[in-house]
């Protein structure tokens, strides 16, 4: 199974300015073409932090994706950043320059061609749908971290990457607590190791008190624990 980690950039996400919204598309994306997310670091606009945490978790990981810091203010260094993690320098792509030039116009500015910046030895990749390309270093997807505009490139992360079974999610809900059910289900966990399995208690929800999912690659390795 491929795996995957997500880094998140940005001052305004940690200091609550801004709510972070990429992360449950992302991984909801990721979970339908058979891609584990198994890591998930938020960090702040700092260059030499973006430079070592793209460095370790793309070497981790079959794939990292970034998200913010792509734009033409000081505070978007994620371009810089992930090229000084591979070596690299930062070039202008000809490609988008043409694209941004073709939007703005007359009104273009050199801020808006900072935008056409990427890492030295990246790719761009593009969709039918969605025809503004996304910059690959690598491994490593960089992401825009404005939500309308991060799920419109997922399409294009599915059309790139998919190709495994997807994840098949099934769930049970209960009107017993955790503490009832606990015996039961650590004996369908231990019989049933290929599934992952969680626990979700409630309080306040008056149709039950706990959930319980079954994740699994093979519907059936899934319906036969949800079973159980």
């Amino acid at each position: 199974m491929r795996t995957a980690a997500a880094l998140i950039i940005g001052n305004e996400l940690l200091s609550g300015k801004i709510a972070e919204q990429n992360l449950l598309v992302l991984s909801r994306l990721l979970r339908s073409i058979g891609i584990q997310l198994r890591r998930v670091v938020m960090i702040l606009d700092e260059i030499d932090v973006i430079r070592d945490e793209v460095a370790a978790l793309s070497r981790d990981h079959d794939v990292l994706f970034t998200s913010g810091g792509v734009g033409p203010t000081h505070d978007d260094l994620t371009i810089e950043g992930v090229a000084r993690a591979f070596g690299a320098g930062v070039v202008m792509s000809a490609e988008i320059e043409r694209l941004l030039r073709g939007y703005y116009g007359a009104a273009i500015t050199e801020g808006h061609l900072l935008m056409a910046r990427v890492p030295e030895g990246a790719r761009l990749v593009s969709s039918e749908k969605v025809p503004w390309p996304t910059v690959v270093m690598r491994n490593v997807w960089v992401l825009p971290g404005v939500p309308e505009i991060f799920r419109m490139k997922m399409e294009q992360v599915r059309q790139e990457l998919a190709g495994d079974a997807p994840f098949v999610s099934l769930a049970v809900f209960t009107q017993l607590d955790e503490g009832q059910i606990k015996d039961v289900l650590d004996r369908v966990v231990q019989a049933h190791p290929d599934v992952d399995i969680g626990s979700y208690p409630r309080w306040n929800e008056p149709s039950y008190k706990t959930k319980l999912t079954f994740d699994a690659t093979v519907p059936e390795r899934a319906a036969a624990a949800r079973d159980a």
